[in-house]
């Protein structure tokens, strides 16, 4: 495992790097790196932007909003947030698998005198607080992992920021979200700095990959090709903001696995338009499904018949066939 020192606060390039790195490296070589962001909200692939964010506060606030490649929900990062990525050749079992990645995070937490734990979908949590949100990405036979650490972050920003449905506050049985968020740094007997920090984490995952620490310095070329993805995706309306075209049908619900959105135009019973929303963790590219289902009947059976020819976990996670063709109903 190699790993890429980067230095960037800047969300964009950030979220080009995370693309880049997984599609464009050396397939033959892992890589694990940091990043920090200035105050940002990073919305989930599938997310609806416009449904997730305060866009008043902010705006008012300057963060930024950048759409990232994987699934999941809205998070809020600022500088006082470390976040990690791991590249790696995907196996079956690595998916969805958080432990795989996350034991280093937890084992450097020990050390520190914090008893961390993995919790729900893709959580690390403290005294059932969560400190850490992951997600994942594959493609070309390659697995993106990433994930948060809220080690300083400025918690109140966080509430302010996203528009947190109701009904997901509802099934956490908690009151806000704030309550159900906190930082590392509370829980330190000692104080330490975000770079010793880095330090502790980054020496804990090579010794658990079992790995010398060696490092990839990114290329004049690399560094090019980054910032050309950070200036043609990542830093556009198009990709943050223009994924929600208007739709004559709207159906949502809120399963174990995440909350499913969808959006359909129908003419004459069939299926003309269709778009998925939500924080479920997908993988892999959810147009993929929404091509398998235009030109469907809006019937039940259809719609499992033609949703059963996919791999849905790769799609929606935990969620099953019978609940997302509910739906259809």
């Amino acid at each position: 495992m190699l790993y890429i020192k980067n230095e960037s606060n800047d969300p964009y390039f950030n979220m080009a790097l995370d693309e880049y790195v997984v599609s464009s490296l050396d397939p033959s070589e892992d890589y694990f790196y940091f990043y920090q962001n200035k105050p940002a909200v990073i919305i989930g692939r599938n997310q609806n932007t416009i449904e997730e964010v305060n866009r008043e506060y902010v705006n008012e606030n300057n963060i930024i909003v950048v759409r990232r490649m994987s699934g999941g929900g809205a998070v809020y990062h600022d500088l006082g947030n470390v976040n990690f990525s791991f590249v790696v050749d995907y196996k079956p079992e690595d998916f969805n698998n958080i432990e795989r990645f996350a034991k280093a995070i937890v084992k450097a937490l020990e050390k520190l005198g914090i008893n961390a734990e993995f919790s729900g979908r893709n959580d690390i949590t403290i005294d059932g607080k969560k400190i850490s949100g992951n997600a994942q990405y594959i493609t070309k036979g390659r697995i993106l992992h990433h994930g948060t650490l809220l080690f300083d972050s400025d918690l109140t920003v966080l509430s302010k920021a996203l528009n947190v449905k109701p009904e997901k506050i509802l099934s956490k049985g908690v009151k806000s979200v704030k309550s159900r968020v906190t930082n590392i740094k509370e829980y330190l007997k000692d104080d330490i700095s975000i770079p010793t920090f880095k330090e502790m984490l980054l020496k804990y995952v090579f010794e658990v990959e079992g790995s010398e620490l060696n490092e990839y310095i990114l290329t004049p070329e690399d560094m090019k090709n980054i910032t050309k993805l950070r200036n043609e995706k990542y830093a556009t309306w198009e990709w943050n903001f223009g994924n929600a075209p208007e739709f004559d049908l709207v159906r949502s619900h809120r399963f174990d696995g995440g909350e499913i959105q969808v959006r359909m135009n129908v003419r004459d019973g069939i299926i003309t338009d269709i778009k998925f929303f939500g924080d479920f963790m997908s993988v892999r590219d959810i147009s993929e499904v929404e091509k398998q289902l235009k030109g469907q009947k809006l019937k039940n059976d259809a719609i499992k018949a033609a949703l059963s020819k996919l791999n849905l976990k790769d799609y929606f996670g935990s969620i099953s066939l019978e609940e997302i063709a509910s739906l259809f109903y």
